[in-house]
């Protein structure tokens, strides 16, 4: 059972006459706090929903996030009624309070909202077989696809500059030139000066994408923001990819985000969370796997010109993603962790040389990678394309 406080909170978005019955910990997200809450009424079963505190310090405009998600909820519900998949695919549902509103603020400032659970569903840590890797490209695919339709101007910008990586940079050079240098362990002083020795040695990348944005050539779009291996949700009988949750950071941006950051997560079977951060590499199977999995969905919403310039920047967004969370990991640890959870001081240190190990993986393999997307381009470029 959880605190008297958090009854009191989930018994907000219950009816008077139903019951909590158990309140735990759920999920291994770094931004919200995250519950599930068991609740029964009357004689019937038990029943579940998902309780979530907003991270105002992440999020500062919670009703522009609630806002977001309830537009693409609408667009993409309205969308699956009128063209029923081929497959289960499903959508978390917002659960409304007491009173009616998305969201229950209380007196404190916290804003809290429901969520309803996918039944029968499961999140897995790290990918460890192609097929797996597959339904990964399909759950992004099937995210893009549904809201191809979907103006990403209507979305409020609740996360004002998230994936700009150029502002990353920035944020970056302004923590490092305000650190009053103290006395570090000798180990942790040879991993910060790795750290720092990567984005110097890198700092063209963070400008790939916003150029490519800039001349033209990659169009804003509707994006999940966060698209990693845990953010997907697998059938627990079929192993098929059936729902995309976390959709806080739904917002107006480039593809090549997700994507790149579909295949940073996907493709590291180790996990972000591992210390043994010296053994991380990029698994050129499962990257293959994904793109295979996103490729035959979204064949029919790309334009022959979409997919070539498409295809042209998913190396340079897979090491664009990796570069930028390793730089936000590593800024969050030189100023205090105030961003990311973190279980010890050196937590967010760790976590960036998990990306940045990542990353000089990828530049090693950069000839296979390139192959691996010029082959699936070739297979895909005598279907068929969207006119649009």
């Amino acid at each position: 059972m959880g605190s008297p406080f958090l009854e009191t909170i989930a018994q907000s978005f219950l009816p008077v006459t139903a019951s909590v019955i158990e309140i735990q910990p759920f999920g291994s997200g770094n931004i919200n706090h995250t519950f599930l809450v068991s609740w029964q009424q009357n004689i019937k079963g038990l029943e579940h929903f998902i309780l979530q505190k907003i991270n105002t310090n992440v999020f500062p405009q919670p009703a522009a996030v609630m806002q977001n998600l309830r537009l693409y909820l609408d667009h993409v519900g309205d969308r699956l009624t009128q063209q029923p998949p081929d497959r289960r695919w499903e959508l978390p549902q917002v659960l409304p309070t007491a009173t009616g509103t998305d969201y229950l603020r209380t007196e404190d400032g916290e804003y809290w909202r429901s969520l309803s659970l996918i039944a029968n569903a499961r999140s897995i840590q790290a990918i460890s077989k192609p097929q797996e890797a597959a339904e990964l490209g399909y759950g992004l695919a099937m995210f893009h696809s549904l809201t191809m339709d979907l103006d990403p101007q209507r979305l409020l910008d609740s996360l004002p500059n998230f994936h700009i990586t150029p502002i990353y940079l920035q944020k970056y050079d302004q923590v490092l030139n305000s650190l009053n240098h103290g006395t570090r362990d000798a180990a942790i002083e040879k991993e910060v000066n790795h750290c720092q020795q990567i984005i110097s040695d890198r700092r063209e990348l963070a400008f790939i994408l916003e150029n490519a944005k800039t001349q033209g050539k990659l169009p804003m779009r509707v994006i999940h923001g966060d698209p990693k291996v845990n953010n997907i949700l697998f059938d627990r009988q079929t192993d098929q990819a059936v729902s995309m949750i976390d959709l806080d950071t739904v917002k107006a941006g480039l593809w090549h985000y997700d994507i790149g950051d579909c295949l940073r997560s996907g493709c590291n079977g180790l996990g972000e969370e591992t210390k043994a951060w010296q053994d991380v590499s990029f698994d050129l199977d499962l990257c293959q796997g994904i793109l295979q999995g996103y490729f035959p969905k979204m064949r029919s919403s790309l334009t022959a010109t979409d997919c070539d310039y498409f295809c042209d920047y998913i190396y340079d967004a897979v090491r664009v993603i990796t570069f930028e969370l390793g730089l936000r990991f590593f800024t969050d640890y030189l100023a205090g962790n105030v961003y990311f959870h973190a279980q010890y001081p050196e937590h967010n240190l760790k976590r960036s040389l998990v990306q940045f190990q990542l990353l000089l993986s990828i530049e090693s393999q950069v000839t296979s990678i390139k192959k691996i997307i010029a082959d699936l381009q070739h297979t895909y470029s005598s279907l068929e394309y969207s006119h649009s």
